[in-house]
């Protein structure tokens, strides 16, 4: 794969030329300075015969639109064009390889363009003295501390009682989006090499590990805001909001209450656009940590790379001290894989004994399967038990919600191993067990009410026992 990344010094000083803002006082000839600065871009890097990749300072001017656009169209356009320039021009990839096995699907060579512009601060202050020298200003990138800043403020955002109609919130959830698609761009190439060459200099030097591995980062803090911004999903505010512009009557409101229905409009989309890339981020976190534990394992790390705690761990131990998160969590968090992970770590916090986890210690309850879980509820003395330590509210909401990623990884070819691996049984063998277990909660509780979700949940396993019989 060719990455053209070629630029011409003329379009660049005559592209930048628009936004000098010399002697502009009114703020509708910026905005329409920038408007025009990224349509040029745009005709020149992704719609011109000859193309020209955007420079640095290019690429930089369009990022800072998007933090400081002050406006709904600017900020969808500059996040667009971003997002556009990134597909077009990928700042690592993977190249096909010359070899006759790469006929067999085997990766090339992994080919990271050092000098591309990155929305990310990284790698050693040497090498950021020499980018400042080189006139590149810094300031206004992404280190680990001003990334968690921005999540912080997005979760403490959704807990307001005041939401206010205003541009800021839009700017937070698109930038968050766009960092977390640079994140993920830099991550599944290296994660696809990997599973070839398993090793783990590729994500040593991966942004994500990067990131997290920082000490400016209080790594709990960005999991628990994280889990914030899923649960806490503000559409009842911009409803409200929404409701609220009906009554604007006055004629020179009117241009402010067309602005703000956008607005309210654009909100509500992006809210959820932003609760997926949040799902996005913390699955490539869970996925990092699954490859470090394996690289820990094989005795491929060392003291340069640190420990934390596995994020994976954090949200079991969220969502066992807080029950209140665990219907919004899993209601919000649907992939598949980490999902029934989360399930099974939660349900072996109780159904296993504890022991000593050393660094390199294998021992964190991964022989549990869904089909092991099930047949704790088989008796009544074992239902008993259970229901003592969580509940019996919590016990089917956890059952449903594993029965629900079963049922979405039965259609996942890329986890047909862990499918196996973890559910341990067939859907039918899953589908008598969970129908089991819930006959076992109802007799240790006659009172047990079911919700909507939870008899779906059974209709479908009885739909699938009656078909395989």
């Amino acid at each position: 794969m060719e990455n053209p990344r070629i630029t011409r010094g003329g379009f660049e000083e005559n592209t930048m030329a628009i936004l000098d803002s010399s002697g502009i006082k009114d703020a509708r000839d910026i905005h329409d300075d920038r408007l025009s600065f990224l349509e040029a871009v745009r005709f020149a890097s992704l719609a011109s015969e000859s193309l020209s990749a955007p420079s640095w300072r290019m690429f930089d001017a369009i990022f800072q639109i998007l933090r400081d656009s002050k406006s709904l169209e600017l900020a969808m356009a500059s996040y667009q064009l971003l997002s556009e320039l990134e597909q077009r021009y990928p700042r690592i990839y993977l190249t096909c390889s010359d070899k006759p096995e790469s006929t067999s699907g085997r990766a090339g060579e992994l080919v990271v363009v050092k000098e591309a512009w990155s929305p990310f601060i990284v790698g050693s202050e040497a090498s950021h003295t020499e980018a400042e020298a080189a006139g590149k200003d810094l300031d206004h990138l992404f280190d680990s501390l001003r990334f968690s800043v921005l999540v912080e403020d997005m979760a403490l955002a959704v807990k307001r009682t005041d939401f206010q109609l205003v541009i800021k919130p839009v700017e937070c959830m698109l930038l968050f989006q766009y960092l977390v698609n640079v994140l993920e761009a830099d991550f599944l190439p290296r994660q696809t090499l990997y599973k070839e060459t398993s090793n783990w200099v590729l994500f040593r030097e991966s942004i994500l590990n990067i990131l997290l591995g920082s000490r400016k980062l209080n790594f709990k803090s960005l999991v628990r805001d994280c889990m914030s911004i899923m649960c806490r999903r503000c559409h009842h505010h911009i409803e409200k909001n929404f409701q609220d512009l009906r009554y604007v009557k006055d004629s020179r409101d009117k241009e402010a209450h067309n602005s703000n229905v956008s607005l309210a409009i654009a909100l509500s989309e992006l809210e959820k656009g932003t609760c997926v890339a949040v799902q996005e981020l913390m699955t490539l976190i869970m996925e990092l940590d699954l490859i470090r534990k394996e690289a820990d394992l094989q005795g491929f790390t060392t003291r340069v790379d640190g420990f934390r705690v596995p994020m994976l761990e954090i949200i079991v131990d969220e969502l066992t001290y807080n029950k209140d998160y665990i219907s919004p969590f899993l209601m919000v968090f649907s992939e598949p894989k980490w999902k029934l992970e989360i399930i099974l770590q939660y349900f072996s916090k109780y159904t296993t004994k504890s022991s000593v986890r050393t660094r390199r210690s294998n021992e964190t309850s991964n022989d549990a399967t869904l089909e092991a879980i099930l047949s704790f509820f088989s008796t009544a003395t074992s239902t008993k038990n259970i229901v003592k330590k969580i509940s019996s509210e919590v016990a089917k909401l956890l059952l449903v919600h594993a029965f629900q990623a079963c049922l979405s990884l039965q259609h996942c070819s890329r986890h047909n191993a862990y499918s196996a691996e973890r559910i341990g049984g067939t859907l039918s063998q899953i589908s008598n067990k969970l129908v089991s277990a819930f006959q076992s909660l109802r007799k240790n509780d006659e009172d047990l009410e079911m919700t909507a979700f939870e008899k779906e949940a059974l209709f479908a396993a009885a739909t699938i026992l009656s078909q395989r019989s």
